[in-house]
């Protein structure tokens, strides 16, 4: 079957994205050709926008458009209380919960000696620059409950126990091999309010 060039190449860049499949990316590419030339633009220039536009929070690491994050930045959190995920995605469940008022501390990932992720991948030394300040009084670990997840829990735990600053992990309510980008309100809120000492 032929396939104008244009319309192949479309489809073959929206088949790249995640979960998009080739009958997703026709579904998609179709609506592109059937709506308004300024709904596309406006796709379009978002698009772009958000690449020029985003980069990393420099003392989270979080996405944010300054220096620093909202979060960062706001006079309103609790800056003694860091929350560390692994990406930048786990914050906004977090966040829709509002059970949490502090900051946070994106990792870039998990630790996995067996895809060759080690300490050095991750941000955990500017984390613990971070935990330098004698106003940080807890650190709770929201990594993953999964196998990677618990490895870079329990490696974070002894290195900012040392430190004797107060480490929590995110309680049950949370299913193993989860992940917290996926995870409702509710389990997400009970799980932080009752988080354990590690």
């Amino acid at each position: 079957m032929f396939v104008a060039p244009a319309l192949q190449k479309l489809l073959d860049e929206l088949e790249r994205l995640p979960g998009v499949g080739p009958k997703s990316a026709q579904r998609i590419a179709y609506w592109m050709l059937n709506t308004d030339r300024e709904t596309v633009v406006r796709l379009a220039d978002a698009i772009t926008e958000v690449k020029d536009a985003v980069r990393f929070c420099s003392r989270c690491f979080n996405y944010a458009e300054d220096d620093l994050c909202e979060i960062c930045r706001s006079h309103d959190r609790d800056h003694g209380m860091i929350c560390v995920v692994s990406e930048p995605r786990d914050i906004p469940p977090i966040e829709r919960t509002g059970a949490f008022k502090g900051v946070y501390h994106v990792l870039g990932g998990e630790l996995s000696p067996m895809d060759g992720v080690g300490p050095d991948d991750l941000h955990i030394a500017e984390l613990l620059r971070r935990l330098s300040d004698p106003s940080v009084r807890e650190v709770i670990i929201a990594t993953n409950p999964n196998v990677e997840g618990e490895t870079t829990a329990a490696y974070l735990s002894r290195q900012i126990k040392s430190l004797g600053v107060r480490v929590t992990r995110l309680a049950s309510g949370l299913p193993v091999g989860g992940d917290l980008e996926f995870a409702d309100e509710v389990t997400l809120g009970r799980a932080i309010e009752a988080r354990r000492e590690l």
